[in-house]
């Protein structure tokens, strides 16, 4: 190779490599930019999973809270309702046993509620229906309960026993025709007056 021509190739050779370094240093470059936009962009996505991640936990931490404060509601009342009718289950066992005995008292309130009847009614001649044992208890009472439904109603009023029941004990009153009755039971009160008694006894139970 002539000297003219070596060094015709040395220029050239040394333009390639110039350009080769240009190249790597250009491609490297943008190399590192993309790598750095593309741990930016990591990072971004990242700290959005964990924030979509953070509002999923909150809303689901929220939603356990509110249904055991659901529960924890639903189980007081629960055990408020159960004490409630224990409340008055042991009423009318006491209802039960006073209505079973010769006690005075409950011979008194079997004359208020066939007087109630009967004004309710609005006197007149009726039939009183009780338990087989109260009607001894009533009976001699008729007179008097008669005179008392008459001053009240301003209606002349007769009395007689009906057919007997089963009853705890009270009574039902019914016009002589049957179309009009009114029942006086125990049981029958209990269930008119349980709603409207219900939040007294609740009162003083859970004050």
């Amino acid at each position: 190779m002539s000297a003219g021509t070596e060094k015709i190739v040395s220029s050239i050779m040394s333009d390639a490599q110039i350009k080769a370094e240009s190249i790597l240093a250009e491609a490297k470059k943008e190399n590192e930019s993309i790598l750095s936009e593309g741990e930016a962009q990591a990072v971004a996505e990242k700290e959005k999973i964990l924030e979509n991640a953070e509002k999923q936990a909150q809303m689901r931490y929220q939603q356990i809270i509110s249904e055991a404060k659901m529960n924890s509601r639903r189980m007081e009342l629960e055990a408020r309702e159960e004490v409630i009718e224990e409340a008055f289950n042991k009423a009318e066992e006491k209802l039960k046993e006073l209505a079973s005995s010769d006690a005075s008292e409950y011979k008194a309130s079997l004359e208020k509620v066939i007087i109630e009847a009967g004004t309710e009614i609005g006197g007149g001649d009726m039939v009183v229906l009780v338990k087989d044992s109260d009607v001894a208890k009533i009976k001699s009472s008729l007179p008097s309960i008669e005179k008392s439904i008459s001053n009240k109603t301003g209606t002349p009023t007769k009395l007689e026993m009906g057919e007997n029941i089963n009853t705890i004990g009270g009574a039902i009153l019914k016009t002589k025709n049957g179309e009009i009755e009114v029942n006086n039971t125990i049981e029958a009160r209990m269930l008119r007056f349980k709603k409207s008694l219900r939040s007294e006894v609740a009162g003083i139970l859970f004050k």
